[in-house]
């Protein structure tokens, strides 16, 4: 997998992700829906951020690393 984020990409994901997850356990609740899918799209967001490689992105074509052009 060759990375496809940018790391300006990768910080949001990481800080976007990391808001999700407190959220999600601080505020909704791990045991509401709505607490269990924000925990999933955060764990999603930070992951794909300390990887560097998003799926959607390569599904889609879509790259904002300078390296993978």
């Amino acid at each position: 997998m060759k990375p496809n984020e940018s790391s300006i990409d990768r910080g949001i994901r990481m800080v976007l992700g990391l808001v999700l997850l407190g959220v999600a356990f601080a505020v909704l609740g791990i045991g509401t829906i709505a607490g269990v899918i924000a925990a999933i799209v955060g764990a999603v967001l930070v992951t794909t951020g300390l990887v560097g490689f998003c799926p959607a992105y390569a599904i889609f074509g879509f790259k904002t690393c300078p390296l993978a052009k």
